[in-house]
């Protein structure tokens, strides 16, 4: 007997590549845009989106057919906002410099439209092993679009990737010059455009 039922794996994934929540259904964009001048910060909010997919679909699905209708969005809403702000407190606790880079954003998480949608579209109709893997794959799809958004631009922007100087200092005596541009919002648009397109062209998915 599988461990895992075709349903389950589709549920995982699915969102790493064939309905990727960033480069397909262009959800989450403000943060793919925001946090990725380093891959640590892209790193951190990754491990917190999926921290708060999985927990937060898992929840909803145990919960599921208690809630009622009428007021299902405000009981997710709860759900989540309280996820959030554990991993907001963690942070503060034992990340604290990171805390402050990330500030705002990880409070957006609350209002996330990947974390709400898979909520709404998944776990009210799916069981919590299910809503789990699919929270868990949602949150490794949109993850690595950020990470690879960040590389990028750290890369390009500073020389270097998760702080670590890359590009010799050798390099920058004979004239040599970091793109400014990546690090100023439309060198990530750029990059995550170009992303989303080669992601398109592999999936084989034409723009509409």
């Amino acid at each position: 007997m599988a461990l895992l039922s075709k349903k389950s794996k589709e549920a995982f994934k699915d969102p790493l590549m064939a309905s990727n929540p960033i480069s397909l259904q262009v959800l989450g964009i403000c943060s793919a845009l925001a946090v990725t001048v380093q891959v640590q910060t892209a790193v951190v909010m990754t491990l917190a989106v999926i921290a708060v997919l999985a927990a937060s679909n898992t929840t909803i699905s145990l919960l599921r057919n208690k809630i009622p209708g009428k007021v299902r969005i405000i009981i997710q809403l709860s759900v989540i906002a309280t996820l959030v702000i554990v991993i907001d407190q963690i942070l503060k606790a034992y990340m604290y410099d990171m805390s402050r880079q990330l500030s705002v954003f990880i409070a957006l998480i609350i209002t996330n439209c990947i974390v709400m949608g898979r909520a709404e579209a998944f776990a009210m109709q799916n069981n919590p092993k299910d809503s789990f893997l699919d929270g868990v794959g949602n949150g490794l799809g949109y993850g690595g679009i950020l990470i690879s958004v960040a590389v990028f631009r750290e890369f390009l922007g500073n020389g270097s990737v998760y702080g670590v100087q890359i590009v010799p200092e050798t390099l920058y005596s004979y004239g040599y010059e970091n793109m400014g541009l990546m690090v100023l919002a439309p060198g990530a648009f750029v990059i995550l455009g170009l992303i989303v397109w080669l992601h398109r062209i592999f999936a084989g998915i034409e723009a509409e």
